[in-house]
């Protein structure tokens, strides 16, 4: 099931919204390629918080 700003897994909900919009970002792109919907979401936010890490330190 894809996300959206407003809709996206329980497990999203403690994130920053900066750090949330590329979670489901990342984890639709998963689950368009055919990934399992538990896998697509916490690599979510794996991929998220390296992304968001990458960010500040390129700042």
């Amino acid at each position: 099931m894809p996300w959206s700003r407003g809709d996206y897994p329980p497990s999203y909900k403690n994130l920053s919204v900066k750090i949330r919009n590329k979670a489901v970002e990342i984890a639709n792109a998963m689950l368009h390629e055919g990934a399992e919907e538990g896998i697509a979401i916490a690599t979510g936010v794996k991929r998220a918080k390296e992304w968001a890490e990458k960010e500040k330190s390129s700042k």
